[in-house]
């Protein structure tokens, strides 16, 4: 237990979207990166769409993701925390998970959450509502947040509700991944609000962001800095805090 120093951020990994030629590949070296970092985390925190669907019924449990769900579970039994925050499309991950695993999920407003890791006071979350968004996405984020039609939802068989869900998943991405990029004008909504975050609380070191799949590095202010987790789909980047200073890295096994 006195190697486990280090805490870990990833994000996007979206095990079970169609568009992954090799699902079964896809899911191991995730389980297998989880495993590499065991002997040194103290901490694994996973920024948003780890899966790229995800419905907890009452009696049901989706198919899939066996390895890495029981790698989460057997770090989170060796004393490993896990925090698990909810993505724009693993937005529906309510207790089962958290119950079954021993995990934490974190489902923040306002784009994220602040947390003090080791006297370092980061900011993290998913990114999907950091800065100002479209209205259009802003309505159809509610739309999904609205815990009525949640339960309306649930009502309808998963033969239906899940092969619907993950057409909607990527249906827009017929052609393959999404393509990393952060555009100008999504850039600067970010920036905006970091600088403005930033301001707020004098004692910020890091904000951590996943979503844009995009990596990236770059400061805020004098001692703050933005850090854009990239994705793990084919990058397979993250990052690692020591204690004392975080790195963007990507995994080569």
């Amino acid at each position: 237990m006195s190697g486990r120093t280090k805490s870990y951020f990833l994000s996007d990994a979206h095990l079970g979207a169609a568009y992954i030629a090799d699902p079964r590949a896809h899911e191991a070296a995730l389980v297998d990166f989880l495993r590499s970092i065991e002997p040194t985390a103290k901490a694994v925190y996973l920024l948003g769409d780890i899966l790229d669907y995800w419905f907890e019924y009452r009696t049901v449990v989706p198919r899939g993701y066996v390895r890495f769900f029981g790698q989460l579970a057997r770090m989170a039994d060796e004393g490993i925390e896990i925090v698990w925050f909810t993505g724009n499309h693993d937005i529906w991950l309510f207790d089962y998970l958290r119950d079954e695993l021993g995990i934490t999920i974190a489902d923040p407003s306002g784009g994220g959450l602040l947390k003090d890791i080791d006297g370092t006071l980061f900011f993290m979350g998913h990114g999907d509502d950091f800065g100002q968004q479209p209205r259009g996405y802003r309505t159809l984020r509610g739309i999904f947040r609205c815990r009525f039609l949640q339960k309306l939802y649930s009502g309808i068989h998963p033969r239906w509700s899940i092969p619907f869900a993950h057409g909607w998943s990527s249906h827009s991405r017929k052609s393959g991944p999404p393509v990393p990029v952060l555009t100008p004008r999504a850039r600067c909504a970010v920036e905006l609000a970091s600088r403005r975050l930033a301001a707020e609380n004098p004692a910020l070191r890091y904000i951590v962001l996943g979503h844009h799949h995009v990596a990236i590095d770059e400061p805020v202010s004098s001692i703050c800095r933005l850090v854009i987790l990239g994705e793990w789909i084919s990058s397979r980047t993250y990052a690692v805090f020591d204690g004392s200073s975080l790195q963007l890295l990507r995994y080569n096994p």
